[in-house]
């Protein structure tokens, strides 16, 4: 193949445009996978309802191991000048809801998460795994 005919097939490709918040999101997922949280999901929202653009849903199965993910998310999106409008649940440590508007990052314990199962009440929403 020529470079010619290399970069004509490169110009077909249209990459996926990827949101601000899509990355913001991901971002949050994968601090959460840094402290061995589980079951991280990203549900997208957009068009489902005005209240967020997406959720970030992951499992802790300690209450330190929940409040070192919900500490370390703060702090790392804090240095990309990101903070949370609202937290919620650092008192108990049984769901932790970091909300930074057009993204919410739930860090739940195993009872909390199947109790409330918020991947079904959102069941329409598209969901991305990050392992």
């Amino acid at each position: 193949m020529t470079s010619s005919e290399h970069d004509e097939k490169r110009s077909d490709l249209h990459p996926e445009e990827v949101s601000y918040n899509g990355l913001l999101a991901r971002r949050a997922a994968e601090l959460a996978l840094e402290k061995k949280c589980e079951q991280v999901r990203i549900l997208d929202l957009k068009g489902l309802t005005s209240i967020t653009d997406y959720f970030v849903i992951v499992t802790a199965d300690s209450e330190r191991k929940a409040k070192a993910a919900a500490e370390h998310i703060i702090e790392e999106l804090k240095a990309d000048n990101e903070r949370p409008m609202h937290v919620e649940g650092m008192d108990s440590m049984h769901w932790i809801l970091l909300d930074y508007i057009d993204v919410v990052v739930h860090i739940f314990m195993p009872e909390e998460r199947s109790f409330y199962d918020i991947e079904s009440l959102w069941s329409d929403a598209p969901v991305t795994t990050v392992n």
